[in-house]
């Protein structure tokens, strides 16, 4: 797994071999993430199935409820089966975009 800060948000990105590993190894440093805007990049060739994905709904959840944005990045899985707050995008700067939208909402009071 590959952390990376940037100005406005934390990027995680998937290197290992398997989704479960990548998954656990994202929940060992969830507690030093959860203060971060945080895009989680699940890389094409771990072959993730829409089961995996939904791991990060209470993720996501908890994220929303601190005041924090939370987006997964993966092109293979199909969005609309997962509820409207739940952000997936298939690509990083439609992520981007999200946490930007999301601060200028956050802005706004909404």
């Amino acid at each position: 797994m590959i952390i990376t800060q940037k100005e406005n948000y934390t990027s995680v990105v998937s290197d290992e071999a398997a989704f479960q590993e990548f998954y656990t190894s994202f929940s060992s440093k969830l507690e030093t993430l959860k203060e971060h805007h945080l895009i989680v990049q699940v890389s094409e060739n771990l072959n993730t199935s829409e089961q995996d994905i939904s791991l990060f709904l209470n993720v996501a959840e908890a994220q929303k409820e601190n005041g924090m944005s939370f987006v997964v990045v993966c092109a293979a899985i199909d969005n609309d089966i997962f509820p409207e707050h739940f952000n997936i995008v298939p690509t990083f700067v439609e992520a981007e975009d999200i946490i930007q939208m999301e601060a200028i909402e956050r802005d706004l009071g909404f």
